[in-house]
């Protein structure tokens, strides 16, 4: 049910379609029933003023107001139920003789300027009537009748006002036998409603209130009674549906309390279960704690005999050897070295998974960190013929607080990847600034590179412990596959996520941000930059990478950079001016050798910037005219010291010392 419910409906739709059709036929017959009582009321008055407008014409003739008075005053007495008044007038409208004394005779007499009417005229004035009929003289003054031919004059008119009292007596008589009987139908309808409602919507009700008790959930309810037709389908149809429902509660019941019965089984299986898993736990726990110590212990132990075989090689390897065996002692070395690195990392990574690895929180130089991480790779890119550049953009705060040693790490690993496996182009590394506030910067660091590239498919496994991206780049490169594993562990235990991007064959870019303090007091002594400020500097340098890392120190230093190409001549200078020439693989150190040898003396301050640690090379350099040779990537002190020193600082041997005597001093050397 919706807003009305269906007993209302019932007795609306059986009352109301008797209650419009009885009042319309009512109020239709009564309007027609009024209107044929007025017909006969006017139809009546015709038929007196007609005849009495005939017989008025003797006394209109002769100017008999007694014999007119008598005539209409006799049918004003038959027909005074009908007639209130009746009055003559003569042919210019005025009063003749009247049946009766009438207080306003305008309301009988024609409007000034109206002519008589030729027929009887009908006016309606409220509740009464007006008939006016035209008085004719049908005969001459002497008697005779009029000729056919001629129209007869009109002499007068007769007006007579006739009362409906009588006809509203009977309309009102009419009207209330009609409301009367509409009433009566109305009732009959109410009846036979009531009758129906009895019948039809009490046990539909029966049955809605025997619905809700079934949803409710007593489901032995059922529809009782004696019915008839479609209610007796509805009532054997829930009677049906609620037998279903209770067969089918009582089945369910049923597989309710058997499946808590095994649910309670498994349960208590499960907990059983659950306290062997639980000392199982404990007991892979425990081995994992004594592998983590044996990892650790075994670590330590295996790094002293290690560093003892790697000193006594070198110490070794000073020595007269032959050739065969220096390349022997070499080979030692080197795979000494090797398996010390695949210790450390097995040891980082135990006290990571063990969550022992403590980060330090001590302030630093960030530009000294990077440069000692940079002097460190820089060898194994120059034997792999490859350019290592260093860009820290000028916003980046030098003196910050964290770990500089995992950090120095993170680079290392990073960097050291990319130079793995890249065979040719550079290895580029760039520190920006985020952002920064409330005493923290947050940097960001990226290392791409020109190498090898990784598939998609190599990306997905590429963080996994003791696992590389193709099983054939451990042969080819070495590697134990826990280098990235450590990385990404230790940048996301200092705050931050790494990140990378590659495609096969085209390089990879790495890149990790972290959040640093800014720490108050500095770590290094103030740079003297007041003293090359402004200073024209004239940069040749054919690495695109390394032009712009030279650029902005150069810039931050606010240095008066000029750039030549490999093949432009000198430009004139003055004696003030510095010159920077840069070697790569674009630019050969022959190619460098004969730009000094061009310069012819010319310039005070030459620097030149190598892609090599091989000393020979810098002699080669010094002695060309090259006031001082630094290595890249490049180190800003060093680069520094150089644009303050025009002199070479050219390496010279120490004088022998004088003797002195040996004081009586004791030594504590400890090997770790």
């Amino acid at each position: 049910m919706t807003k009305y419910g269906l007993r209302a409906r019932v007795l609306a739709f059986t009352i109301l379609p008797t209650l419009i059709i009885g009042g319309l036929m009512a109020g239709y017959f009564t309007f027609h029933r009024y209107q044929q009582l007025e017909n006969n009321l006017i139809d009546q008055g015709i038929n007196i003023i007609e005849p009495l407008a005939i017989a008025s014409e003797y006394g209109m003739t002769q100017h008999s107001r007694e014999s007119l008075k008598r005539l209409i005053g006799l049918t004003h007495r038959k027909n005074s139920p009908l007639i209130k008044s009746i009055a003559v007038f003569t042919q210019d409208n005025q009063l003749f003789v009247t049946s009766n004394y009438h207080r306003d005779f305008t309301r009988l007499q024609l409007p000034d300027g109206e002519p008589i009417p030729e027929l009887t005229s009908i006016t309606l004035y409220g509740d009464d009537i007006i008939l006016r009929t035209p008085i004719q003289a049908e005969t001459t003054m002497d008697g005779f009748p009029l000729p056919s031919d001629v129209e007869p004059p009109m002499i007068g008119y007769i007006s007579m006002q006739m009362t409906t009292d009588r006809a509203m007596l009977l309309h009102y008589r009419d009207t209330f036998f009609a409301i009367i009987m509409v009433l009566l139908g109305v009732a009959v309808s109410t009846l036979f409603g009531f009758r129906l409602v009895k019948s039809v919507t009490q046990p539909i009700t029966n049955m809605v209130q025997a619905v809700h008790k079934i949803r409710e959930g007593r489901l032995d309810t059922r529809v009782s009674g004696e019915l008839t037709g479609e209610l007796d389908m509805l009532k054997n149809g829930i009677n049906a549906m609620a037998k279903a429902l209770s067969e089918y509660h009582e089945e369910m019941q049923q597989n309710i309390d058997q499946a808590t019965s095994d649910l309670r089984e498994t349960l208590e299986q499960i907990e059983i279960q659950n306290v062997e898993l639980d000392m199982a736990k404990k007991r892979a726990q425990e081995a994992a704690r004594v592998k983590s110590e044996f990892l650790a212990n075994m670590s330590h132990e295996l790094r002293t005999p290690l560093n003892g075989v790697i000193g006594f090689t070198r110490q070794l390897l000073k020595t007269s050897l032959t050739p065969s065996q220096t390349d022997y002692m070499q080979t030692i070395e080197k795979s000494a070295r090797n398996l010390l690195g695949i210790i450390n990392d097995i040891l980082d990574f135990s006290k990571l998974e063990a969550g022992k690895l403590q980060l330090e929180h001590i302030p630093f130089s960030l530009r000294d960190t990077l440069n000692e991480t940079m002097h460190l790779l820089g060898p194994s890119a120059h034997d792999k013929q490859l350019e290592l550049s260093l860009r820290v953009d000028a916003d980046v705060p030098d003196t910050l607080t964290g770990d500089p040693m995992r950090l120095q790490q993170v680079l290392t690993n990073l960097t050291g990847n990319a130079i793995k496996f890249t065979e040719r182009g550079n290895v580029d590394v760039h520190i920006e600034q985020l952002g920064s506030g409330n005493h923290k910067v947050k940097l960001n660091v990226r290392i791409r590179d020109t190498g090898i590239g990784i598939s998609e498919e190599q990306q997905r496994q590429l963080f996994q412990a003791f696992n590389q991206a193709d099983s054939s780049i451990s042969r080819r490169y070495g590697g134990t596959g826990l280098g990235l594993v450590i990385t990404q562990k230790l940048v996301q235990q200092m705050g931050g996520q790494i990140r990378f991007e590659s495609e096969l064959d085209k390089g990879s870019v790495f890149s990790f941000s972290l959040d640093l303090e800014v720490s108050p007091l500095p770590q290094t002594d103030q740079l003297p930059l007041d003293r090359i400020r402004n200073k024209r500097l004239w940069l040749q340098e054919p690495d695109p990478f390394a032009r712009a890392a030279l650029l902005a120190l150069l810039a931050e230093w606010q240095l008066d950079v000029q750039l030549l190409t490999n093949d432009a001549p000198w430009p004139e200078m003055s004696e003030q001016d510095i010159v920077l020439i840069g070697s790569s693989t674009l630019h050969t150190p022959q190619q460098v050798i004969s730009r000094l040898d061009s310069l012819s003396g010319q310039q005070q301050n030459t620097i030149v910037l190598l892609s090599s640690h091989e000393p020979a090379l810098y002699e080669s350099m010094l002695a060309h005219g090259a006031q001082h040779c630094l290595s890249k990537p490049l180190n800003h002190r060093k680069l520094l010291h150089a644009l303050l020193t025009p002199e070479a600082s050219r390496q010279q041997l120490p004088a022998q010392p004088s003797a002195r005597q040996l004081q009586p001093i004791k030594v504590l050397a400890v090997d770790d």
